[in-house]
């Protein structure tokens, strides 16, 4: 799509940057000193503070190139948080059961990627193609099924009842936060951005 580009974040550029999910809340306090919480967000959305990773002169200029190269915010990119980038456990590789995506009911024949369950289920728009395993009810499926814009699309519908799972690593589709770079250079040469942030896409487009 015009409007996202299928090219990762330099990884190189990863140690060092701080961020994760936000919540948008509405809180009136009342006279009374008791409050009213709203939320207008369905699920948490993630930020990142990339600007503070930099730490020469060489990976400013990278970060420039790609800033430049997606035209600041307007096209969307790739991003491999440092902090959540697979449906298993830390420090164990995605198996076909780690995840439930749902339950056969003998003529479903797609079910969409998710990390979590129940309200905190979030969707996986951008998994890493390679590393999608599927099972149905305990049994790994390797064939009769293929990745369809984030989901798993079967051939053939699981029988009713049949439990779908699966595991994998992913990106997070991304945008720059703001339109302008502020670089800086230190009195050593060392290169940094003021402040330079991302912000999670909920769809792509």
């Amino acid at each position: 799509m015009r409007g996202f580009h299928y090219v990762s974040f330099p990884a190189e550029l990863a140690p060092g940057i701080r961020g994760g999910p936000e919540f948008r809340t509405q809180i009136t306090e009342l006279a009374s000193g008791h409050e009213l919480r709203n939320s207008p967000w369905a699920g948490s959305r993630r930020r990142w503070e990339v600007g503070t990773a930099l730490r020469d002169l060489a990976e400013l200029r990278v970060l420039m190139a790609f800033f430049e190269a997606r035209r600041g915010p307007l096209h969307g990119f790739l991003f491999r948080d440092p902090f959540d980038h697979s449906s298993a456990a830390p420090g164990q590789r995605p198996g076909p059961d780690d995840v439930r995506l749902g339950t056969g009911d003998g003529t479903r024949t797609r079910f969409a990627l998710l990390k979590g369950e129940g309200v905190s289920a979030r969707p996986i728009l951008t998994p890493v193609a390679a590393s999608v395993q599927v099972s149905v009810d305990g049994q790994p499926r390797r064939q009769g099924w293929t990745l369809a814009a984030g989901g798993v699309q079967f051939e053939r519908p699981p029988a009713a009842g049949a439990e779908v799972r699966a595991g994998f690593l992913f990106d997070v589709p991304v945008r720059f936060e703001q339109d302008r770079l502020d670089g800086l250079i230190d009195a050593f040469g060392a290169g940094r951005v003021v402040s330079l942030g991302l912000v999670e896409l909920l769809e792509i487009s």
